[in-house]
């Protein structure tokens, strides 16, 4: 199956003209992490590894658009799986890092990343 790829570029007017579509974040935590919380705009962030627990509720009405931190395995894998479901996936060519290479906009995570540890007294 053809894995489907969306420019940096491509995305950004996608967002510009307040397209409606799904934006999913699939780094690793660590990942995640590195980057400071910092993810695409409006975009949600999931656990690759619980892509079993989750792969449901993406939803099917309209269309997704899956990054992970360089464009490669994880999105690729990730946007393979979700189309074979019959969802309406393109992967970030590039990933995160193309992303912020091209000097485009970036925001904090909103909510704490699920599996994440809690704070010790918290």
């Amino acid at each position: 199956m053809h894995v489907m790829h969306i420019s940096a570029e491509a995305l950004s007017m996608r967002l510009a003209d307040h397209s409606s579509f799904t934006l999913l974040d699939v780094r690793k935590l660590q990942a995640l992490k590195s980057a400071g919380d910092r993810v695409l705009p409006g975009a949600q962030w999931l656990d690759p590894a619980l892509w079993l627990d989750w792969k449901d509720s993406v939803p099917g009405d309209k269309p997704v658009v899956v990054y992970c931190a360089h464009g490669q395995e994880i999105s690729q894998a990730l946007t393979t799986a979700l189309n074979v479901m019959g969802r309406d996936v393109a992967c970030l060519t590039g990933g995160y890092g193309a992303w912020v290479g091209a000097g485009l906009p970036t925001q904090t995570l909103t909510r704490v990343p699920v599996g994440t540890p809690s704070p010790a007294g918290a």
